[in-house]
């Protein structure tokens, strides 16, 4: 099993917060059929302010850019991608585009002995 933490932005405006958290509580199936298939097992999401935080448990096998390119063919994917790109923006030091950028890990707490 692997697990991602990645981050995103989204744009600094209430409403449109809103109006994506929104859409976050009823994902359609064909997205979700679409995350499960490309070996992602467990994914969350939580915000602050602008900012946004994803943990994702995938199997070992999982790969970014065969999700990538999955996505790319799926057009229930792809027009989920442009409808919440409006809400969304590159994060500081991203590439222009980059949408979730995968974070480094710098600490784990060890199980106590």
């Amino acid at each position: 099993m692997k697990r991602y933490a990645l981050a995103l932005d989204l744009q600094n405006d209430d409403q449109l917060i809103a109006e994506y958290e929104r859409l976050h509580r009823n994902v359609a199936p064909e997205i979700q059929q679409s995350i499960r298939y490309a070996g992602i097992t467990q994914m969350e999401i939580y915000r602050f302010a602008d900012r946004m935080f994803m943990i994702i448990e995938a199997d070992d096998d999982f790969s970014f850019a065969e999700k990538a390119a999955a996505d790319a063919a799926n057009p229930a994917v792809k027009a989920w991608e442009q409808l919440t790109w409006k809400f969304q923006k590159a994060i500081p030091g991203s590439n222009p585009d980059e949408k979730w950028v995968v974070m480094d890990k710098i600490f784990e707490l060890s199980p106590s002995e």
